[in-house]
């Protein structure tokens, strides 16, 4: 059998580490499969790991199109390293994979969705099982990032006006999830439920999507 490919989307301080550590006990408790669990960057090619570095934390016309090869590179061997070779065996767990980077790019370049989607997906040929879009108000999920240790917030992007924005995009993309296939099934989560709430209702989708053994 071929096992998920998860995603794991939302706004910083929505819970997306706090859902992926619950699916990760919940396969490995009572499925005995333990997943795989990645980032949305993986630093596996290191010859673009500069570019990653300066496309992420200093986003400028002129470095737009390396931060997008780069990414392109990166994920293809991400693909082809880690995620192929593991579906075979367990489950698959991203927290974060297009959906931000296609958001990023509308922010940061003005790049339709779309259009970043379009130079990404030339580089994956293993579409998402599920991609969960965690959601919750704004100003919720801006306390909760803000609360956590170390320089988690970044003062060009962790702000209310941007994340504002942020949401919008992923709504955007949310009602239009036909046109982005490598997104698997798009499922919107309410992340202002307590952890075992959203837990349960992730796990309800993977089984309705047929994405657990037995299921």
């Amino acid at each position: 059998m071929t096992f998920p490919f998860i995603i794991i989307e939302g706004l910083d301080g929505t819970g997306k580490t706090t859902l992926r550590k619950g699916l990760y006990r919940m396969w490995r408790g009572l499925e005995r499969h333990t997943p795989l669990c990645l980032l949305t960057t993986n630093y596996l090619d290191w010859t673009v790991g500069g570019k990653l570095v300066v496309g992420k934390y200093t986003p400028e016309p002129a470095n737009r199109e390396d931060y997008l090869t780069a990414l392109s590179d990166d994920k293809h061997t991400t693909v082809e390293r880690l995620i192929r070779p593991a579906l075979a065996h367990r489950p698959v767990i991203a927290d974060r994979w297009l959906v931000s980077e296609m958001t990023f790019f509308a922010i940061k370049h003005d790049l339709s969705p779309l259009d970043t989607y379009q130079r990404l997906s030339a580089a994956i040929d293993v579409p998402a099982t599920i991609t969960f879009l965690l959601e919750t108000d704004v100003k919720a999920s801006m306390a909760r990032a803000g609360g956590r240790e170390g320089n988690a917030v970044r003062a060009d992007w962790d702000i209310t006006d941007v994340q504002k924005r942020v949401k919008a995009v992923y709504r955007e993309i949310l009602n239009d999830s036909v046109s982005y296939p490598l997104l698997g099934r798009v499922v919107s989560l309410d992340s202002t439920h307590d952890r075992a709430t959203v837990l349960h209702a992730a796990w309800r989708h993977l089984a309705a999507h047929r994405s657990r053994p037995g299921a």
